[in-house]
C-alpha cells in the first residue's frame, strides 16, 4: 500500500523545490530518459531518515556545483511504486534501494549512489561525491 500523500508531499517538495522534475507514472520516467539530451540524474527519494537528513541535503548542496546535470527527475519509492520500479529498470547491475541516485547520459546509466553509499556518508560528503560525478559526465 503507497504512502499517503499528505506525508510525502513535504518531502517531495523538498526535491522540486531544487527544481526536480517529479515522474510519478511509467510514462513520465520513460518520457524523461528518452527526451533528456545530455545527462540525466534520476532520484530515488524516500521517507527514511537518510534521504532526509542526507541523500536530500547532499542533493541541494550539489546542484550548487557549476557542471550540474541537464535535468533532474525524482520518483518516490513507496508512494510512485510503478514509476519508481521503471526508474530502477534504468538502474542496469544494481539492486533496487531508496534513496538513490543514477546519473544517465543518453539514457544510459553512467553513475549510480546506492542506499548503502548514501548512509554511510554526511550530506557534505554526498555532495562532494556528487560533484566528482557532475564534473566527469556533465557538460
Amino acid at each position: 500500500m503507497p504512502y499517503p500523500e499528505m506525508l510525502i508531499a513535504p518531502m517531495r517538495g523538498e526535491m522540486t523545490a531544487m527544481g526536480a522534475r517529479e515522474a510519478r507514472t511509467v510514462q513520465d520516467v520513460d518520457d524523461v530518459v528518452k527526451n533528456t539530451s545530455g545527462v540525466l540524474m534520476m532520484v530515488v527519494n524516500s521517507v527514511c531518515g537518510c534521504a532526509a537528513g542526507k541523500a536530500r541535503p547532499g542533493i541541494a548542496l550539489a546542484l550548487q556545483h557549476e557542471k550540474r546535470p541537464d535535468v533532474v527527475a525524482t520518483v518516490f519509492a513507496g508512494a510512485d511504486i510503478d514509476a519508481t520500479d521503471r526508474a530502477r529498470a534504468y538502474f542496469t547491475g544494481y539492486t533496487p534501494s531508496s534513496p538513490s541516485i543514477g546519473l544517465l547520459k543518453d539514457g544510459k546509466l553512467v553513475y549510480m549512489m546506492e542506499r548503502r553509499q548514501i548512509e554511510s556518508r554526511s550530506a557534505e560528503m554526498i555532495a562532494d561525491e556528487l560533484k566528482q560525478a557532475f564534473d566527469q559526465h556533465c557538460a
